[in-house]
């Protein structure tokens, strides 16, 4: 295959891919506000870290071992888009009596079976990738803007789209939009190119499981990243679930009501996106040059900014530019430790246990770190009594920013490059 038509086809799978997700992940938290349900915000976004914890990996284990990896993704898909497109009926027919337990439990088989293709399409790709002479690390990146496009069109779409009066964002039409894009990439994926299992002839237990991706924490230096990634990955989910929340909160006060940034709060918040397609274009040249230590830090410290700005601004002029800026530096914020987190995991891990290894940095990352990150902040959301005192949402984000910032302390003093797996 030429590699300009491999390079289209990964295109279409990531936009897809991050499409699906990007049709509700930024709005969702806004939806189950207006559903009464704004309590239970930290348990949807707690549950893709939940599921992070062990689907990840043992669909890693999957694609590296029994099913090609291709073949998987779109088994994961098919069953994701139907269990979303089913919460989607649910909360159409339940109209303003949308309970808490059906919705979520749909919703979790969905995030269930979704979360394990972050890795998994990431995998297809460098294999893909590999076979056709193509080296991921300087090739990937550009290819991986075209998700990031994909996900910055669904959030778009999502704010401006208007079904019966009602914005998408607003509404849980933003479900059937998720799942209808699963159901694509599902039929899509059995056309990519195929992947290679690994069945060996002569295997232990751990290794006819995929295990084996757990021996890289004997690497003292491999595991302090592993850590700091669960440690980082605390903060990934925190303004997916609360930021378009924050906004809306604005539109209490009469003055700020009608402003851009609380009626468009998705178009605004799409801003982070549109920074991270620059970002990943940045990321093989930071990575060649200063390495995976610096290009973490930068990501560690672009969180306390992140978070800080957010505190510091409101919807009014100028202090909307601060806004702005939030969703500016999130770019280095996400790209800057998923992306080159990814890439660091696919160099350093031996070709037979890659995306069982690229399962247990999701596992860390988007599973225990997410999970123990998004219920902690909303212990402290609770703490801060945001949904009754909207002035609060300050001091809540100013303690996100503190947190970030012992972190990157933390990884610069402990953290060493670890030598490049032969």
């Amino acid at each position: 295959m030429k590699s300009s038509q491999l390079k289209f086809r990964l295109i279409l799978m990531l936009v897809l891919q991050f499409g699906a997700w990007g049709a509700y992940l930024t709005s969702l938290g806004r939806y189950l506000g207006n559903a009464g349900l704004g309590p239970q915000i930290k348990w949807f976004f707690a549950m893709q870290g939940i599921v992070s914890i062990f689907m990840p990996t043992l669909m890693g284990i999957v694609a590296d071992r029994f099913i090609q990896a291709q073949k998987t993704l779109s088994l994961c898909h098919g069953l994701a888009g139907l269990a979303m497109i089913g919460a989607g009926l649910y909360c159409m027919g339940a109209g303003d009596n949308v309970q808490f337990g059906p919705l979520f439990v749909l919703y979790s088989v969905s995030v269930a079976f979704y979360m394990p293709t972050i890795a998994i399409s990431n995998s297809v790709a460098y294999s893909a990738m590999g076979k056709n002479g193509m080296d991921p690390v300087k090739e990937f990146p550009p290819i991986r803007v075209f998700g990031t496009i994909g996900f910055i069109i669904s959030m778009l779409a999502t704010n401006f789209i208007k079904i019966g009066g009602v914005a998408m964002q607003d509404s849980y039409t933003q479900l059937f939009s998720s799942g209808a894009l699963s159901l694509v990439l599902a039929a899509y994926a059995l056309t990519m190119p195929a992947c290679d299992t690994n069945r060996g002839e002569s295997q232990s237990l751990a290794e006819a499981f995929g295990l084996k991706a757990f021996s890289l924490f004997k690497d003292s230096q491999f595991a302090v990243f592993f850590i700091f990634s669960m440690l980082l990955g605390a903060a990934l989910q925190i303004t997916n679930g609360y930021a378009n929340t924050f906004l809306g909160s604005f539109a209490e006060n009469p003055a700020l009501a009608d402003t851009f940034a609380v009626k468009n709060s998705n178009a605004l918040i799409a801003i982070s996106q549109a920074s991270e397609t620059l970002c990943i274009l940045l990321i093989p040249i930071c990575m060649k040059k200063l390495g995976i230590k610096k290009v973490m830090l930068m990501a560690m410290f672009a969180w306390v900014f992140r978070f800080g700005l957010f505190g510091a601004g409101n919807p009014a002029w100028p202090g909307v530019l601060l806004f702005v800026l939030s969703c500016i530096v999130y770019g280095v914020a996400f790209d800057f430790f998923n992306i080159s987190g990814s890439l660091y995991v696919n160099e350093n891990a031996s070709p037979d246990i890659r995306s069982s290894a690229q399962g247990v940095f999701m596992l860390m990352t988007n599973g225990l770190g997410a999970t123990i990150g998004t219920l902690a902040a909303g212990k402290v959301v609770e703490a801060c009594d945001v949904f009754n005192t909207p002035a609060n949402w300050s001091t809540a984000w100013y303690i996100f920013a503190a947190y970030s910032l012992v972190v990157g302390v933390l990884f610069a003093i402990l953290f060493k490059d670890p030598q490049k797996a032969k």
